[in-house]
């Protein structure tokens, strides 16, 4: 499969940050029932339990602004990593959280789906 994993990566990173800050209830069809996802130290497996996950944080409006980020090819097959950094700008806070997240995209057809998804916050020393 021939592609430009890092032109996939952006793209992937945009459209999926974009629904997240406007309607995290859609974002079910990137998720398989293999997927798993470790948000902080919360381990949810399969596309449903995932989308409960990130419908149930306890914010209204989210923005997320990228900061970094880095891709690899991570299989013959056509994986790719992806690897995040950024602020987290939630509600009406002044202050911008840091978070980190990790995605595993495996192809499917002509699109790829999200098979690992890690994130974390970071927090200062």
């Amino acid at each position: 499969m021939s592609m430009d994993f890092n032109s996939l990566a952006q793209q992937f990173t945009e459209f999926y940050y974009n629904q997240f800050d406007s309607d995290r209830t859609q974002l079910g069809n990137l998720y398989r029932d293999e997927s798993m996802l470790t948000f902080e130290t919360n381990q949810l497996q399969g596309a449903k339990n995932i989308v409960e996950k990130l419908v149930s944080l306890p914010f209204q409006k989210v923005t997320h602004r990228i900061t970094t980020l880095d891709a690899q090819p991570a299989s013959q097959n056509g994986d790719v990593l992806v690897m995040i950094t950024g602020d987290l700008l939630i509600d009406d806070e002044a202050n911008p959280q840091r978070f980190s997240q990790v995605f595993h995209l495996i192809p499917e057809g002509s699109s790829y789906y999200v098979f690992n998804d890690i994130f974390r916050l970071n927090y200062s020393a």
